[in-house]
Parts: structure tokens; sequence; C-alpha cells
């Protein structure tokens, strides 16, 4: 689920459409209130600019208010305007008309003192191969974090002072800077990193797509060269850094939470485990598929989105199988995964059943669309609001374990909205928009949710329910799928998850447990008061033992246990 600072933990930025293109070069009209114009020069990009451009506020100095800006607080406002065909010394107006968070528009913003940032998100124009030309923006391999991609341009932080009110108000930022190509992590003795173009999504896209892998190899790996070993696919939020953290030094900043604290003894405890002599000797991967809507592709085909689902069983599994020692086997490759993982992780095993040999999911993003966080999408006219009686009463977002509410399903679209149109957020419910649902005749994604009312289109609810609701799949498929899925399904999930994602999974369980002919015989278990992302009372560790331990006793009589000694 969510980027953000939440990121694999998930939370949720929502969807995004309508944002007001302006380019304009003259001067602010008498009593037209606050504006910002923001040009690049030559010597910075040279070329005519599609994008959406940002003029982003902090009262802070430190860090840059563009790197303030992932989440819903709001500490920074931010406004957004698309820039098509913007020229080298053209102005483009951010004004009143742009799109931002959390106020609505610049008129909204409280006069005072703060730190202003230009920021312009480069589009890549695809000509795809279903006769659609659509402009996003194209991954850097960042995970589409705007503020930090490659190519984006930038202006230094400078000091104003905004008058407010209708007193007409100009200030010009010049994006004289630009952000500089990632460096690659280098492999070591246990990490291995894969990339590569994707024939499949390239032909799709119409412009070369990459997908990875980031691949932990066992204890002794080199020096064994017989043995073969199952697989972990964990998957989750784009990140190059290796599967549990292996490797990282383990250095906390003075005054660490508990919870930084306790996930730095886990990360040492599972190092431990993983170098000991008797560990279970498995290769552990996450994967890299970042896609114009999102970090992660959600591991399915879309019409939106493209054929990840195929690219990642017909090409990037393939590939690790035929360049690492792996037994490739479904009782021997295994799923797991947090929050968008989870999701991911179950999807890739009810829609493949006998290509993975086992899901164990955290988490999971809803898994069945009557429990879209809070909202049931099927039976409900709004995503914003439910009318209780004579009051209208706003849906929530997130919670925390005490229950308290901590922001609205209308906010949290309103940041996406801010963010980028047409699904261009690189956000969270732009991707779930991208991934569950159909392909409009503007070549980006019909909606779901009215940008502007919150209004839900039942028509495309019933579109999501047929192709990607895994509980309605479950159901309408069970004897089908049923067989080769049993045993292999496992979930955890806090009952007081953060986005309410535990919802959905009391209601996929309420079916599993009707289940014959034969019985799911997974397993299901809710944390007490737990939020977003328990993953179990298991360390990492240990929950890998316990893939370990299903992947042998599933494993055929002829097949070789040496990849766990003492087994």
């Amino acid at each position: 689920m969510i980027k953000s600072p939440f990121r694999w933990i998930g939370a949720v930025a929502i969807a995004g459409m309508l944002a007001v293109v302006a380019v304009a070069a003259q001067p602010a009209a008498a009593g037209s209130g606050l504006r910002f114009e923001v040009s690049f020069p030559s010597g910075v990009r040279a070329t005519p600019t599609d994008g959406r451009v940002f003029v982003i506020l902090s009262k802070a100095q430190a860090p840059e208010p563009r790197l303030q800006i992932e989440g819903y607080s709001g500490d920074a406002p931010f406004f957004g305007a698309n820039v098509d065909g913007l020229r080298p010394g053209q102005w483009a107006v951010v004004g009143d008309a742009a799109d931002g968070y959390p106020y609505l528009h610049l008129q909204d913003l409280p006069a005072g003192d703060y730190y202003a940032q230009g920021l312009l998100s480069v589009y890549t124009t695809f000509p795809r191969a279903d006769g659609h030309v659509v402009k996003m923006h194209m991954d850097q391999w960042e995970g589409q974090r705007f503020a930090i991609s490659p190519g984006n341009l930038y202006s230094t932080p400078q000091p104003i002072h905004v008058e407010g009110g209708a007193k007409s108000q100009t200030i010009r930022l010049t994006l004289d800077q630009v952000i500089p190509p990632l460096g690659v992590p280098p492999d070591t003795a246990y990490v291995k990193h894969v990339r590569f173009e994707s024939p499949l999504l390239s032909k799709f896209w119409g412009h070369p797509i990459d997908i990875g892998a980031t691949i932990l190899l066992p204890k002794g790996y080199d020096t064994n060269q017989a043995i073969r070993y199952p697989v972990n696919y964990e998957q989750g939020h784009f990140s190059r850094r290796a599967p549990g953290g292996f490797g990282e030094p383990a250095i906390l900043p003075p005054g660490a939470s508990d919870r930084l604290r306790a996930r730095a003894r886990q990360q040492q405890a599972f190092e431990a485990a993983w170098t000991s002599d008797d560990f279970p000797r498995m290769l552990y991967v996450t994967f890299q598929h970042p896609t114009p809507y999102y970090d992660d592709s959600y591991a399915v085909d879309s019409p939106n989105s493209g054929p990840y689902g195929q690219a990642i069983t017909q090409e990037l599994i393939p590939y690790i199988d035929a360049h690492f020692r792996t037994m490739a086997e479904p009782w021997a490759r295994v799923v797991s995964g947090g929050s968008t993982g989870g999701w991911e992780s179950l999807a890739l095993q009810v829609f493949h059943p006998e290509f993975f040999g086992g899901t164990y999911s955290y988490c999971p993003d809803p898994v069945d669309f009557h429990g879209f966080q809070i909202v049931n999408i099927y039976d409900w006219p709004n995503a914003w609001f439910r009318q209780t009686g004579g009051i209208r009463v706003p849906l929530p977002g997130m919670r925390d374990t005490e229950g308290v509410v901590l922001n609205t399903m209308q906010q949290e679209m309103n940041y996406e909205r801010a963010r980028g149109d047409k699904g261009r957020s690189g956000e969270q419910w732009d991707v779930w928009e991208a991934t569950y649902g159909p392909l409009g005749d503007n070549g980006y994604f019909t909606p779901l949710i009215d940008p502007q009312t919150g209004d839900i289109d039942q028509q495309v609810a019933a579109y999501w329910r047929d192709h990607m609701d895994l509980t309605h799949y479950l159901e309408t498929h069970w004897s089908e799928v049923g067989p080769p899925l049993a045993g292999k399904l496992h979930i955890w999930v806090g009952d007081m998850d953060t986005y309410y994602l535990n919802n959905a999974v009391h209601i996929l369980d309420a079916y599993l447990s009707t289940t014959t002919n034969p019985p799911y015989g997974g397993s299901i278990m809710y944390g007490p008061r737990q939020p977003h992302c328990w993953a179990g009372p298991l360390p990492l560790a240990e929950r890998l033992k316990e893939m370990a331990q299903d992947m042998a006793a599933h494993a055929p009589r002829s097949a070789d246990l040496a990849w766990w000694p003492g087994h």
C-alpha cells in the first residue's frame, strides 16, 4: 500500500485527477491575488518540456521544501499545474487555478513568511501499443518520487512573505538545478542486483521499460555449486536495498524511537540467522517493477499499466531461474509481502495457483472491495461521506490504534489531485484506479471516484469486481482454483489496521471458511489492537523458517533437501 513516509508499511495517497494547465509570460493583472511564475534556463534544459510544475512552501528551511511533501501532514503546502511544451525562459503560472494541498487554492494560503521552492516533474510521451498516446512521468529507478527523480528540475529555496487576501503579488522562481542520476548499488558476496528491459512492457508502452530484482544469496552459495535452492519472492514498494535490510549498518540516530530500535534488533537477528550454519538456505528476492503510474505495478496485467503479471512470471522469474541456481518448481517458489506487497503476493498466488507453492501475506491492500479501506464501493454512492439520518458524516482515511481519525478520505484524494491529474500523481489511489479499472477514451483510466465530489461510478465498480476483487474471484472460480490453492493462503493483519484493511480480510475470511471440495486449508491471524503493517507474532527469521518448513513438507519425495543443513 501507500508509499510516502510510510512506504512499504503502506498508507494511502489517493486518486488524482484535474490540474489546470497554465503557461504564460505576462505579468500578473492588478487585483489577481497571489501567483507564482516558474521557468528554467536553457543551460539547465535546452528543449521544450511537458510535465507538472509545483510550488512548495514551508515554514522550515531544512530539509528543502520539495523533500517535505510526501504524506498527508500538510506541513509543506504545495500547488501544482500542468505545462505542455514549456520552453526555456518561458514563465509557467501557478495561480489560483492550480490544485493545492492542504489548501485547495493559493487564495486559501495564510499570510506569513515561508521558504518557497519550485519543481518541475518532467513527463515522457508514450505512444502505446493500444493506439493511445499519453504523457506521464517516466520512473528513473527512484520509485515515482518526483522530488528526487533524476532529470527533474528545481529551484534554490528562497524566503518569501505572502501578503494574503486579494492583494496582487507575483513571485518568480527559477529552476536552475537538475536532479542528478542515482547511484547504482554495488553487488556484494551475498547481494546481487539484476535489471533488464522487458520486451512485453516496452511493446505495450512504446518506450523501453526495465524490470529488475535484488537477490540475497544463502550462506555457501558460491562454494556449494551442486546445490539448488528454493526462493521466497517478497513483494512490496520499490526499493533496491537488500532483502531484510541485510548488510545495512545498524546505526541509530540520537533519541531513536522504540520502534526504530526494535527494527534494528530484528535486522541484526535476521542477519545473524541468515549467516548461521543451520538456517534454511534459500534465495530471498525482492522485485523492482515501477510503472508510469506508481513505484510498483501490483504484479498483474492491466489495460492501463500493461502486462506486468506476464512480465513477472514469464520474464523476470525465468531470468532469475536461468542465472541463479534455483529450484524452478512450484513447491520451491513462494511469495510474501506486506501492504501493497500483501495484495500482490495474494494476487500472484490466486491468479497463478499452480505456479507458486504458497503465499504469506501481511496487512494486504483491500482483498474484497466491499471493504475498500473504509468504503464499500458496491453499495455506497460516495467515497467521502455517509449520510446518517439527517447528517453528512466524513469518512475516515487513517486512524491510530486508539481509533483516533488521522485524516479523511477526501483529504487523501485532494492530496493526490494536487500531485497530478489523469492518474499522474504517482500515488496510491491512482495506481489502484489504473490497476483495477477500465481504460478510458483518453488513454488514461476511467475513474471510479469523481475527484471533485467523491461520487462512485457503479459501472466502474462492477469492472473492478469482475477483474480484481480477490474474494469475488475465488467465489466464482473455486471449483477451478480451489484444489491447487488448498493449504497455500496465509494472511496476517492487525485488527486496528491504520487503513481499515482488516475489514476486507474479515470478508475474505468469512468466504474461505465456507469452502469445501476442498476446504481452503490455510490460515488467517488477526493482531488485537495492532496497526498497519502487522506481520504476525514471529520475527522475520522465524517467518522464513516457517516458509522453509512448508516448502520442505510439500517437496516431492525425490527432491534434494541439501539446501537445509541437518533438516
